[in-house]
């Protein structure tokens, strides 16, 4: 085989979306065919939930982080971006669903591929020069959402963050393969990551008929 039609295997999958914590819940959810976008729960902000009143996409468990698990203090952890803290999470369950120790991965060529867009929390955080630190500069950039993967698991391969707005998640998989077929990496962790944080996006793109009527 040329290295164009070389197979390539997915053997662990991860995820986190509303009302699917897991791979597992999520096919349950397809499967029964339930829909898991309905209005902001109570603990969120008044207005969040989308522009006109419409539903939204919430993951439970938002504020949930074992900084100490991965080595980060509190005080970094406050400044990241919960993009990055989600990618963590997923990316070590996407490790343990493929029954691979984390360490095993520890100095290898393994390649980090990462679709990521949205920029919320750095436009929450920016406009107030007197509480940002260094944390909140790495923290909030996009270049950083894969490298963290790379820096904590120890991976030497690849790490790059892809940006092509809808499309980043296929991007980033797509990139991922070309990249293994091409020997420059032998194990890849792909996938991507987008949280919406303020309503100003969700307005901007429903009144430019992006989204679906019903929030669908």
């Amino acid at each position: 085989r040329t290295p164009a039609d070389e197979p390539v295997a997915v053997v662990g999958i991860g995820c986190r979306f509303p009302g699917a914590p897991d791979a597992d819940s999520y096919w349950r959810l397809l499967r029964d065919g339930r829909d898991a976008v309905g209005e902001a729960p109570a603990d969120r902000t008044a207005g969040v939930a989308g522009p006109d009143g419409r539903p939204g996409g919430f993951l439970d468990h938002v504020y949930d982080f074992d900084a100490r698990f991965f080595g980060i203090s509190a005080r970094e952890a406050e400044r990241m971006d919960p993009q990055q803290r989600l990618l963590l999470e997923v990316a070590w369950q996407t490790l343990e669903d493929a029954g691979i120790a984390p360490s095993s991965l520890a100095g290898s060529d393994t390649g980090v591929f990462v679709g990521v867009s949205g920029h919320d929390y750095a436009d929450l955080q920016m406009p107030h020069p007197d509480v940002v630190d260094m944390h909140s500069a790495t923290g909030n950039a996009q270049s950083v959402a894969a490298g963290r993967l790379s820096y904590f698991f120890d991976l030497n391969g690849p790490s790059l963050a892809l940006d092509t707005a809808c499309s980043s998640s296929l991007a980033a998989v797509h990139t991922a393969l070309r990249s293994l077929r091409d020997g420059e990496c032998g194990v890849a962790l792909a996938g991507g990551v987008n949280l919406m944080l303020t309503p100003g996006l969700p307005a901007a793109l429903a009144r430019g008929g992006m989204l679906g009527p019903g929030g669908r």
